[in-house]
């Protein structure tokens, strides 16, 4: 269906990619992996005509219609959110008008043998059987169906775009997308500003289509359901797997066994040739052997093994003081904006040790009780701290509050205490802040990146209390795993509100549910409470 053929990237005197070759085919729900900086994003741009190769090129039938969700993009701010989902059956009435075009043309035309008019008559078929295969009558009922699973509410559909969110847009931006049924659609990060009800809704949305998906998403669980097939993109090539990613995962270790085993060979190899070349280079009767090794070498293509996987490296919170039997207290507590409460009479204890999610649709309140907790807002009822709370928050606005004018290194290492001091190198190699990119200042740090650098700060604060919302949405799988081993090995209290459920679960052992303004406990883990909303 789409065919890529010799693609090449170049820019800045650096080859991104090169000579890729691979085909998507009808149905086909493809991961595209590798680490930031692969050039994930920009192959996919590349799939949706946005930009364009430095060599080789993109084909795929005329009549193939391929969507693009981009991490970032803008809606119009003149219409409602009904309206802009809506013109995801614009294009229908153009192929309308097209077809009716059509038809006059060949009403008023007598070569009724030629090239021409066979082709109009096919483009007719083609458009025509396209068309009617679609069921506009009820097209009013599938937008509503569309946004109502993305998480709007019949209330918000006439309220105008620009009361929303940017995440909130995407949403609509998505939903028009799914609308137009494409044949091939491709979303870069589609997960990062969706809840757990609205994620599972999608999955269910993209495996009962016949559209082909090509996805690039940091959400494990959501590429583990959707995706049958995944293509890595790694040192300038690509690896192309029938397989979904935890599957791929135990490959990959296989393939880079193999690598590593070859490169060994290699430099083995090489080493007998130098010291060949080295002992025989002035004996006469080895002259040929010498000039034939030395060609050899300089002909030579070095086998590449890909970046070691540090995912394996612990990382351990300071021991952290010891705090009140019940580091969180909430009796009756009501909170809300503009004299409208966003929930009521919410009463829970949180005990030390408990790791617990916050979880529910947005807007149900679940930051609203993190900065009700953290005494941002002001609220009814009574929220009490223990004894000697010692609290590390990270806000969704934490990457904004860092000292631009630190580097990486000093910005953690101002605040690195005792033994880890002598492995500040490795954490930041860990979160992708290796070698020069620790001297970096943090003004020209991208928002991920400053995110990251907000995470390592957090683990190595002494803290007994930490509250993380939604700290996941710019992090990749290898660095989620090493965040999550370490909020594992916490020994201090975990609240954490996030809709990344492959990193809640084995994590949390207590969900809060925040929705209809109420906020109810459940006793268990985030695998055990999805399982429970499935049967209500």
């Amino acid at each position: 269906m789409i065919s890529v053929d010799g693609l090449t990237v170049e820019f800045g005197g650096t080859t991104l990619f090169k000579d890729v070759s691979f085909v998507i085919n009808p149905g086909d729900r493809i991961a595209l992996m590798g680490k930031n900086g692969a050039g994930k994003s920009t192959l996919l741009k590349i799939l949706a005509g946005v930009r364009p190769p430095s060599r080789g090129s993109v084909s795929a039938p005329k009549d193939c219609t391929v969507c693009y969700l981009p991490q970032h993009m803008m809606t119009n701010d003149n219409v409602t959110v009904f309206q802009e989902a809506s013109k995801a059956f614009s294009h229908l009435h153009e192929m309308e008008e097209r077809i009716n075009n059509l038809n006059h043309e060949l009403e008023t035309r007598t070569d009724y043998e030629s090239d021409s008019y066979m082709a109009i008559i096919e483009e007719v078929a083609t458009l025509s059987e396209k068309f009617y295969a679609i069921d506009m009558t009820h097209f009013e009922e599938d937008v509503e169906k569309a946004l109502r699973g993305l998480g709007f509410e019949r209330t918000d559909f006439d309220r105008p775009t620009s009361e929303f969110s940017g995440g909130w847009r995407m949403r609509i931006e998505l939903a028009k997308l799914l609308l137009q049924k494409p044949d091939v659609l491709l979303l870069d990060e589609p997960t990062n500003h969706l809840d757990i009800e609205s994620i599972g809704w999608l999955e269910e949305f993209i495996i009962n289509s016949p559209m082909a998906v090509v996805v690039i998403s940091h959400d494990r669980r959501f590429v583990d359901t959707i995706t049958t097939r995944t293509i890595e993109v790694t040192l300038g090539r690509i690896y192309d797997y029938k397989a979904k990613y935890s599957h791929y995962l135990e490959l990959r270790k296989e393939r880079r066994a193999q690598q590593q085993k070859q490169f060994d060979d290699q430099q083995k190899q090489i080493a007998e040739a130098k010291e060949f070349i080295e002992r025989f280079k002035g004996t006469y009767s080895k002259t040929y052997q010498v000039q034939s090794k030395v060609k050899w070498l300089e002909k030579l293509e070095i086998v590449e093994v890909e970046e070691e996987d540090t995912s394996a490296l612990r990382l351990k919170f300071p021991p952290c003081p010891r705090s009140g039997s019940y580091p969180v207290i909430a009796d009756g507590v009501t909170a809300g904006y503009d004299g409208k409460p966003v929930f009521e009479g919410a009463s829970f204890m949180i005990e030390r040790g408990d790791k617990v999610a916050f979880a529910g649709r947005n807007g149900e309140g679940k930051s609203t009780m993190v900065k009700a907790i953290m005494k941002e807002i002001t609220h009814g009822g009574s929220l009490t701290l223990g004894h000697n709370v010692k609290i590390g928050y990270f806000a969704q606005n934490s990457a904004s509050l860092l000292d631009p004018e630190l580097t990486v290194f000093q910005t953690i290492d101002d605040i690195a205490v005792g033994d880890v001091r002598l492995k500040i190198r490795d954490l930041l190699g860990a979160f992708m802040f290796g070698g020069e990119e620790n001297q970096k200042k943090v003004k020209v740090l991208s928002g991920g990146e400053r995110v990251r650098l907000c995470m390592i700060k957090l683990l190595l604060e002494p803290i007994n209390l930490l509250i993380l919302d939604e700290p996941t949405n710019h992090l990749d799988l290898r660095t989620k795993d090493i965040l999550k081993q370490a909020l594992a090995d916490f020994d201090g209290t975990l609240i954490l509100v996030s809709h990344d459920r492959d990193f809640l679960s084995g994590l949390v052992t207590k969900v809060y549910e925040f929705g209809g303004g109420k906020v109810r406990e459940h006793l268990c883990g985030i695998d055990e409470f999805l399982e429970k909303k499935k049967q209500v």
